[in-house]
């Protein structure tokens, strides 16, 4: 053993504290107390007068209440949908469950002729069901977010089942006529090739489920209600059936891919105390019993018309446009109450507007509602002076501005700006847009700096997109106006970057397309760039 590590019982530093002569006078001195009287101190605390008023009483009055009387403590106590209260009966401490606003919920139950049995049923289902499908913790609009869940499950459900009993109807079963051994092979046929669709869908667009949610979420969805109706048209085609259930089929798995992959980056944008796990978990649980309640809508629809064989064939073909209409606006009713914090191209590019004009950075909740789905994409290309990141389009015409950009970086540099004249819709008509590219090894600062400076740039253009020809603008104006805005840029990021963490935003990295992530390498021996 270490000889500093051996035990002294001669030291100073084991000796008692009372016998030792380093303390000189003591920190604090304990009173010494029988058990007898410490029993009377604990009785005579909880006797004293509580400084609270409690409603309708005075502390006057508090005074001379009796030592057997019950008061009420200023502790409520919430758990499990329960509320509790203590309360003091003479010498003793309990806790007693009470109904939170029992004034205003009794008279109102009260009225309708309900008695307190009853109401505390009540109120213990709708708790309970609360906690069994909402978590603990989650954002404002997530309660909103499952109403319209719950109408896209049901009616999805029950268009489900409505497509598989007319595929079932198609290939025969049931009948006199069907063969066994020919069903099978087709089902696991239509199987096959739509699972290996799924897979080339995934891998092609694996950057698309973050940069372009919302919209890939609902296009895949409009493709899966089509997908149904694909379905009911196997019992009026049987002789097309595996044609017609395969290409249904793809079409589902595409959804279903889809619908996994984007689950997790919703889930997290309800979660707010990092609780993830309980929000995915409620989601299942809401899965399961939505699409049940639509199993039963289905099978209850079946069992009223089930002495009617013909209304009983026709009705998937009645009922497919309303619960497939039903079931869409569930779904953009829904995705409009998502609030994601993460930073796309995009939505970074509706910030920064918003920071040029008022030097406010807007919420989560803000950007979502201006973002909106976009569908057909057509956003960006509304925009006068539209921005885009990448490289330099080899067909576009290139400006002399592009070629001076590219002369004069540096080593330092981690990207540069430039004018493109691109030729873009059907009618390919020329098209002045700003080009932002980025060097590798670009960070979240570099791309929120560049954008910040391409919106500054676009700004001091203002509207003259037709009136600016491409010998407006001279090399001596371009990189006047390139340096005052770079200065701009670098001054704001501070205070903008501080702003945007303080709304929620996650600033750690920006979310980029497949063609975003196209990076040059600038060659340091030849002083030039590479892509």
């Amino acid at each position: 053993m270490h000889p500093s590590l051996q035990f002294n019982p001669s030291s100073r530093l084991y000796l008692y504290p009372c016998k030792s002569k380093l303390t000189q006078h003591r920190i604090f001195s304990f009173p010494q107390f029988s058990p007898r009287k410490l029993a009377d101190i604990a009785k005579k605390s909880l006797k004293t007068c509580i400084d609270f008023e409690q409603e309708g009483v005075s502390k006057e009055e508090l005074l001379v209440v009796p030592s057997n009387a019950t008061r009420r403590l200023p502790i409520v106590i919430k758990r499990s949908g329960k509320v509790s209260r203590y309360l003091l009966k003479g010498d003793s401490l309990e806790l007693v469950c009470v109904d939170e606003d029992d004034d205003d919920d009794s008279t109102s139950f009260s009225a309708l002729g309900l008695d307190d049995g009853l109401w505390i049923l009540i109120r213990l289902s709708s708790s309970a069901a609360k906690d069994f499908f909402i978590p603990k913790q989650v954002n404002d609009n997530y309660i909103s977010y499952v109403k319209w869940k719950f109408l896209h499950r049901v009616f999805s459900s029950a268009l489900q089942v409505l497509a598989t009993q007319a595929m079932f109807r198609a290939i025969g079963i049931g009948q006199s006529r069907s063969l066994a051994s020919s069903a099978a092979f087709n089902w696991i046929l239509k199987d096959g090739l739509g699972r290996l669709s799924r897979c080339i869908y995934t891998a092609s667009l694996a950057s698309a489920f973050d940069t372009n949610l919302k919209r890939v979420r609902f296009s895949t969805s409009v493709l899966f209600s089509l997908s149904i109706g694909v379905e009911l048209m196997t019992p009026v085609f049987p002789q097309y059936f595996l044609l017609l259930a395969s290409i249904a089929n793809i079409a589902k798995q595409i959804s279903l891919s889809c619908y996994l992959a984007t689950g997790s980056a919703v889930h997290r944008s309800f979660a707010v105390a990092d609780n993830l796990g309980e929000v995915s978990a409620k989601a299942q649980i809401q899965t399961v019993c939505f699409d049940n309640l639509g199993l039963l809508l289905a099978v209850l629809l079946n069992m009223l018309f089930q002495n009617n064989q013909r209304l009983q064939a026709s009705l998937p073909f009645v009922l497919y446009p309303i619960f497939s209409t039903i079931d869409l606006l569930g779904i953009y009713q829904g995705l409009k109450h998502i609030n994601l914090q993460t930073l796309t191209k995009n939505r970074l590019e509706i910030i920064l507007e918003r920071w040029i004009e008022n030097r406010q950075v807007p919420s989560p909740a803000e950007v979502s509602e201006e973002e909106g789905i976009d569908l057909f994409g057509s956003r960006a290309s509304k925009r006068v002076w539209p921005i885009r990141i990448g490289c330099l389009d080899p067909k576009a015409q290139i400006r002399t501005q592009s070629i001076m950009a590219m002369q004069s970086l540096c080593n330092d540099d981690g990207y540069f700006i430039t004018i493109e004249l691109s030729s873009q819709g059907f009618r390919r008509t020329p098209k002045l847009g700003i080009v932002i590219c980025l060097r590798e090894g670009a960070n979240s600062v570099d791309v929120i700096t560049s954008l910040l400076q391409t919106c500054y740039i676009r700004k001091a253009f203002g509207n003259k997109r037709k009136d600016i020809s491409i010998t407006d603008l001279t090399l001596q104006d371009w990189s006047l106006l390139e340096g005052e805005s770079k200065r701009a840029a670098r001054d704001d990021f501070i205070e903008l970057n501080k702003q945007m963490q303080e709304q929620g935003w996650i600033v750690k990295n920006v979310l980029l397309s497949a063609e975003e992530q196209v990076r040059y390498i600038f060659d340091i021996n030849n002083q030039s760039f590479k892509l």
